[in-house]
């Protein structure tokens, strides 16, 4: 399946792209709605924070003297004023913090991101444009966006490829030991600082290329997603970040070129 790529106004390029078949063309079946549902069901679990609670009896703050005494008084017994069944008192049973996150294999999770995309190409609701880059995040160029692409007052998520940050240098460390002679341990100290001297012009280097991905990654995602955060329609996310949930809910899916070709990979390894 080819599509054209689109700019930023919505016209045609010339050019077209061919969506991979193993990834968005998959011939649907009954057991691939299952495997949708199991990720959803996924997604939305790792939504819930698992962090309530309640204070059971032996929690409660407060005495622990026997209310009245045992018999004569004509009424119920009663021990401490911290039992359940008084206002105030503990809860039986109550909720405890706790994981709420499902667990799915990798294979199930990468089917089920393939049968949303492959349904969403069956409908043609693919629209592939070339890569995004605004220089400030404005909400009404992005509205001009989703207007020339004719999806304004539909759900859209748009996929872009942002860059991921370069692993960070590992500082050397000096190695130590008992017993060693100390022309062994000059040795192995001497090592040492050429290792940290080494070590120093890698982190230069590293914050270097750090700086000049952080503004590349401003222009490609944060810009973009500040642009759509105010509209209620409108969605961006990381090609790496793509999910099942958010690739059903959408009406659209935009997917710019580089995104495209991530996601591909991703998805066929």
């Amino acid at each position: 399946m080819k599509l054209e790529v689109l700019d930023i106004n919505g016209k045609g390029l010339g050019r077209e792209v061919e969506l991979s078949s193993d990834v968005f063309g998959l011939e649907l079946k009954e057991n691939h709605e299952h495997v949708v549902y199991l990720a959803v069901k996924q997604y939305l679990a790792h939504q819930r924070q698992g962090t309530h609670k309640s204070k059971e009896r032996a929690e409660i703050v407060g005495s622990t003297r026997k209310l009245h005494r045992q018999k004569g008084t004509g009424g119920a017994r009663k021990g401490s004023i911290k039992n359940p069944l008084f206002r105030g008192g503990g809860r039986v049973f109550g909720p405890r913090p706790r994981n709420y996150g499902i667990k799915l294999n990798k294979k199930v999770g990468r089917l089920a991101r393939k049968a949303a995309l492959s349904n969403k190409a069956q409908d043609n609701r693919i629209v592939v444009v070339e890569d995004l880059k605004f220089d400030a995040a404005k909400t009404k160029n992005y509205i001009k966006f989703l207007e020339a692409l004719n999806i304004a007052n539909k759900k859209s998520l748009l996929l872009v490829n942002a860059p991921v940050a370069p692993a960070a240098p590992k500082a050397p460390r000096l190695q130590k030991g008992r017993g060693r002679k100390a022309a062994q341990q000059k040795e192995f100290n001497q090592a040492y600082v050429a290792d940290l001297k080494a070590y120093e012009a890698t982190v230069a280097e590293y914050e270097k290329t750090l700086e000049e991905q952080d503004k590349v990654y401003d222009e490609v995602y944060t810009n973009v997603a500040l642009s759509a955060r105010n509209l209620s329609q409108a969605d961006v996310i990381n090609a790496r970040d793509l999910n099942v949930y958010e690739t059903m809910n959408a009406d659209c899916l935009v997917i710019t070129e580089s995104a495209l070709a991530a996601i591909t990979a991703l998805l066929t390894k």
